[in-house]
């Protein structure tokens, strides 16, 4: 089983310094450890390859990697150093981040719920050809689910409240995560961070 220091998450810059996606540290440190990508160091702001980083010294309270004969602090950001490119951010359909963007609100009856009070409908559903995806799936209530069942929106007399979408691109930096990193702020405006669902 992977430690959970190992799960936290880095942010990924291009080579240009602009946002690209949250990865693990454990990837992060692989990538470097690779040479495709260096730690930055945001205070004095300075770049590490692995062996560099390797060699800093660690804080006693500070989160870090440890081995039988090294301590290694987790990188918070790192930098391509081959990516040019900027590749639209995506947010990962998964449950969790279809519960986070309908605000664990029933779409049909506009309650809010505890996730375990909620289900997940397909608003096309499967057996006439609908897909899993964004712009298919909605959260719902038990009871709304079960009336709907498998018919369409007009077979059942339902309406859905907001048509479901994908979520901007600046979700992906902020639905899974509990809480910014300091060290992100520079790369990751307040912009991305206080984006507002569409209502």
């Amino acid at each position: 089983m992977i430690p959970a220091i190992l799960r936290e998450p880095t942010l990924v810059l291009n080579k240009h310094w602009t946002p690209l996606r949250v990865c693990t540290v454990r990837r992060a440190l692989t990538l470097v450890f690779k040479d495709l990508a260096r730690i930055l160091d945001p205070g004095p702001v300075t770049l590490h390859d692995f062996a560099s980083w390797a060699d800093l010294k660690v804080a006693h309270d500070e989160p870090c990697i440890q081995s039988v004969s090294l301590r290694i602090r987790i990188p918070e950001v790192i930098v391509l150093h081959q990516c040019d490119r900027y590749q639209r951010p995506r947010v990962a359909f998964t449950r969790r981040n279809l519960f986070r963007r309908d605000r664990n609100t029933c779409q049909y009856c506009g309650r809010k719920f505890s996730t375990e009070d909620l289900s997940i409908d397909h608003v096309v559903p499967r057996s006439l050809g609908g897909h899993s995806s964004w712009t298919n799936c909605v959260v719902a209530c038990l009871d709304c689910n079960c009336r709907k069942g498998s018919r369409s929106l007009d077979a059942a007399h339902m309406t859905i409240r907001r048509p479901p979408r994908e979520p901007p691109p600046q979700m992906a930096f902020t639905l899974h995560l509990g809480q910014r990193k300091a060290s992100w702020e520079t790369f990751v405006s307040d912009a991305y961070w206080n984006v507002e669902l569409e209502e």
